[in-house]
């Protein structure tokens, strides 16, 4: 069940009238179903993979509660990655790893080839299984007590609104709220609103009306001026952050109709002055998994040089392949685990002010060059092989003549892609609920209005998937 489809637009509502309906003690019940049936909606034999995950890790939680030292806990704590990272490698990189092996085994004159699979990849599996993942970690360091409620604990790892592209939520933060008495408030509901509605505008208004464009260059790039080239690779960067930022903002809004708070997981990414600022605004939820779950443990920067270089390599390539099994995904953390430590370098020499305004042109300067770095780099994350980054990258640099193609973008496109970007900049260190509650009643309405016309009549009659689902 896409958010940007009738039947979300039908399920939501009536989700919300029944919780405040039903009483207190019986909603986590409630949630619960409405989560399994919202995940199986995408297939049913999905809702084995995170029963399974669920019962484990419930159990795992149990066991590590009642043993006192980290040496009694240790061996259910492998139970746990075993079980999570297992599922994920089977069904996201077994083919992958096969494939290459394959491969090896060719170049060195081995004649046995191992079967494919082929395997379909279960919807959210990357983000439920670090959400549980998590989960156990922090009971074996102590940080947090087991869930003893199955319900509840099911109820954590399985919730609707972020269960298929996150934000990747803390038991600590998340579970308390189901058990909290919530009563409807009108400014849940007006808050909660502005988002799915500011979400579902820039999903299905801007990400989705660019993507066509993106598509027809990354298809055949050698037929395109450089120029246009350019401007796909510009368009995919605010494609996939629009089409990613969207989600989730509606995942955000809609648990705030029910009287519960998700993490941010976009604070206005474009506007970093350098990579380690990007990765403090964009995919927040998985960037701080990765730094309390693998550099915080590996010693972060509290180490040698040569250790946190190793950890900073780690961090980045890691990131990397949890978004796919392919080499692009790979290089694609390395490039940044690179330009970023290249930075920290120049930073010694460089003195530039940490707190500047993000309307001065030191922060635009610094911002833009941010920009054309990620944009470079996102060009092996979008491109499904290492050859065809390259192909669109030479078409970058090197086609200046005459070309068969020219890409030619509606005025309607280019209107709203301009206007999100204004946006994004006044929404600077801001959330879009927060910036419109202060502003006067007609201002409010007006953008109210504009969002929900546009998307009406702007939107494509076809349902785009979120580009974050495959991961």
């Amino acid at each position: 069940m896409l958010f940007n489809t009738i039947d979300f637009v039908i399920f939501l509502p009536i989700v919300v009238v029944f919780y405040y309906v039903i009483p207190g003690k019986f909603r986590w019940i409630f949630l619960l179903i409405a989560s399994y049936y919202f995940y199986m909606s995408w297939n049913v034999q999905y809702i084995y993979l995170i029963l399974f995950s669920t019962i484990v890790d419930y159990l795992v939680g149990l066991r590590m509660g009642n043993l006192s030292s980290k040496k009694a806990k240790l061996p259910w704590l492998i139970i746990s990655i075993t079980m999570n990272l297992g599922l994920l490698f089977t069904f996201k990189y077994l083919d992958f790893a096969t494939e290459n092996l394959n491969i090896i085994f060719n170049q060195i004159g081995i004649n046995k080839q191992l079967p494919i699979f082929h395997l379909l990849l279960p919807v959210g599996i990357s983000f439920y299984t670090f959400q549980t993942l998590s989960y156990a970690v922090d009971i074996y360091n102590n940080r947090i007590k087991p869930e003893k409620h199955f319900g509840y604990f099911a109820l954590y790892v399985s919730f609707f609104p972020q269960l298929v592209a996150g934000p990747i939520e803390r038991f600590d933060k998340l579970n308390p709220q189901f058990k909290q008495k919530t009563n409807f408030t009108y400014q849940n509901f007006a808050n909660g609103g502005r988002l799915i509605l500011y979400g579902l505008f820039i999903k299905m208004v801007v990400a989705d009306n660019i993507s066509g464009f993106v598509d027809s260059v990354y298809l055949t790039p050698q037929l395109y001026h450089a120029v246009d080239v350019w401007k796909a690779m510009i368009f995919y960067s605010f494609q996939i952050y629009s089409d990613f930022y969207g989600y989730s903002l509606i995942a955000i809004g809609s648990a705030m109709l029910l009287g519960i708070y998700l993490m941010d997981n976009f604070k206005t990414p474009y506007l970093a002055k350098n990579i380690a600022e990007f990765w403090q605004r964009w995919h927040i939820s998985l960037s701080t998994w990765f730094r309390d779950y693998v550099y915080f443990p590996l010693g972060g920067n509290k180490t040698t040089t040569s250790f946190w270089l190793r950890n900073i390599i780690i961090v980045f390539v890691l990131s990397g392949i949890w978004h796919g099994a392919n080499w692009t995904f790979f290089i694609w953390g390395a490039l940044y685990a690179i330009i970023y430590i290249l930075e920290k370098i120049f930073a010694k020499y460089i003195k530039a002010k940490d707190r500047v305004s993000p309307f001065s042109i030191t922060h635009l300067l610094l911002a833009l060059k941010t920009f054309v770095l990620v944009t470079l780099v996102w060009v092996f994350f979008r491109s499904p092989s290492f050859s065809d980054a390259l192909e669109i990258l030479k078409a970058a640099f090197r086609n200046w003549g005459v070309f068969e193609k020219t890409l030619t973008i509606p005025l309607s496109t280019t209107v709203f892609f301009g206007l999100f970007i204004l946006s994004d900049i006044l929404l600077y260190n801001n959330r879009f609920d927060k910036w419109i509650d202060k502003k006067p009643y007609v201002m409010r309405w007006s953008i109210y209005g504009l969002l929900l016309f546009s998307i009406i009549v702007f939107a494509g009659v076809e349902n785009f998937p979120f580009i974050y689902f495959q991961f």
